[in-house]
């Protein structure tokens, strides 16, 4: 009997599947980041049922941020070595298994172990989806994804900061963890449905002869060069930046520009929506450029002048104030599209995963540390300028040390543009 050969699986058209991968990818992070992303708005809920202090409450909005210190460097590994597909998906069935779990958490310990187990999970997530939307965007268009995938960071963010203190209100704290939960779910499943390697994608090996020292050795080896050096100092002081506006533009605006609270609030819901456009407008000039660092370095001298308004009299004004953390969130959030797409295109070949890994567990440290710390200065000074000085002279020794460098290559290069969009 004639045995009939399986069809192959069709084909699909890689300019317009690219587009699907976008939408999937930036859906995911922010499908799993839900819950995460709401739990500030939440504080007043939750230190009211939970009978906890601001102090407690900081501790679970850190929670989920310690596991991805040392996640961000296997799950890189990982994605070298295996399809995205596995990797981002496992990792947002198992945000979604402990928001599940979470709902049915007793007390304060237990959640805050959810919240690790959380971070595990979510420690796939950007850097695998990072890494499979830059593998179907070539460089005329690769800075725009990434600038609109990133952009539903802070886009969730404003969308969880408005559903869960309302959902809590109406129910209970447990109820943000079941949608927060239901919400991952989705977003691993649209994922693993969906997802697929471009087909000119390989998974290249190290090969048997190197021993995992060596193989280590190679891929920390990477820090040697340049380019990564300049997306690691970069990317520790823009974090800085943006943790610094995320923790206290709402006290300065209330203490030093004498705004309400709900105002000062609207205008750190106006600085993340700034944020948003600053994501997808820089990355798409990044693409239009001799070298995307070109608009990294342009967004740390806008945050230098942003922070020196913060430093005068100027800075202590209601509307002066408020447009310069709006000016701030344009720059020190939007930073990050050019910067990723500056560093997958730093990376060395088949090493992309590591590399994501690597700088975004450096970043992770400054996530953790920076809130506290400038938190603490104020404290102890009485006073937001030692905090706007710290993250100025942070940034302004960065763009030292990483412009002339910038410079040699634009100098060698020509200012010629990027090729058109395809």
């Amino acid at each position: 009997m004639e045995r009939t050969a399986p069809r192959p699986p069709p084909a699909v058209d890689p300019l317009r599947y690219r587009w699907v991968i976008l939408g999937v990818a930036t859906f995911t992070q922010a499908a799993t980041a839900f819950f995460v992303q709401g739990i500030g708005a939440m504080g007043v809920h939750l230190q009211r049922d939970l009978d906890i202090s601001t102090a407690q409450l900081g501790l679970l909005l850190s929670a989920a941020q310690f596991a991805p210190l040392l996640g961000f460097l296997v799950a890189g590994e990982l994605l070298d070595r295996y399809n995205e597909r596995w990797i981002v998906g496992t990792g947002a069935t198992v945000v979604a298994a402990g928001l599940l779990l979470g709902s049915t958490a007793p007390g304060y310990a237990s959640l805050l172990l959810v919240l690790l187990l959380v971070g595990a999970g979510y420690s796939t997530i950007q850097p695998g989806g990072t890494k499979s939307v830059a593998s179907w965007f070539d460089p005329s268009r690769r800075g725009f994804a990434m600038g609109i995938r990133q952009a539903g960071l802070p886009l969730g963010a404003a969308l969880s900061s408005a559903a869960l203190p309302f959902l809590a209100g109406a129910t209970s704290w447990r109820a943000t963890l079941l949608a927060g939960g239901l919400v991952a779910l989705l977003g691993a499943a649209v994922f693993m449905v969906f997802y697929r390697r471009p087909p000119h994608v390989t998974v290249p090996e190290d090969g048997p002869h190197l021993s995992l020292g060596a193989q280590l050795a190679a891929r920390f080896g990477m820090v040697r060069e340049p380019s990564m050096r300049k997306v690691l100092l970069s990317g520790l002081s823009l974090i800085s930046v943006q943790c610094g506006v995320g923790i206290l533009t709402v006290l300065y605006l209330y203490e030093k520009a004498s705004l309400e609270a709900g105002a000062a609030t609207l205008v750190l819901v106006a600085s993340l929506g700034a944020g948003v456009a600053g994501r997808i407008v820089l990355a798409a000039w990044s693409d239009r450029v001799a070298s995307r660092y070109t608009c990294v370095m342009t967004c740390m001298i806008a945050v230098i002048a942003g922070m020196a308004v913060l430093m005068t009299p100027l800075g202590r004004e209601p509307v002066p104030a408020s447009l310069t953390f709006v000016w701030l969130g344009f720059f020190g959030l939007g930073w990050y599209g050019p910067w990723l797409a500056y560093l997958t295109e730093s990376a060395p070949p088949g090493k992309v995963g590591f590399a994501l890994g690597m700088v975004m567990a450096v970043n992770q440290i400054a996530i953790v540390l920076v809130p506290p710390t400038l938190g603490l200065l104020k404290d102890l000074t009485g006073s937001y300028t030692p905090a706007w000085a710290v993250l100025t002279a942070l940034t302004l020794a960065t763009l030292a040390a990483t412009a002339p460098a910038v410079a040699a290559v634009v100098s060698r290069q020509g200012l010629r543009r990027r090729p058109p969009y395809s």
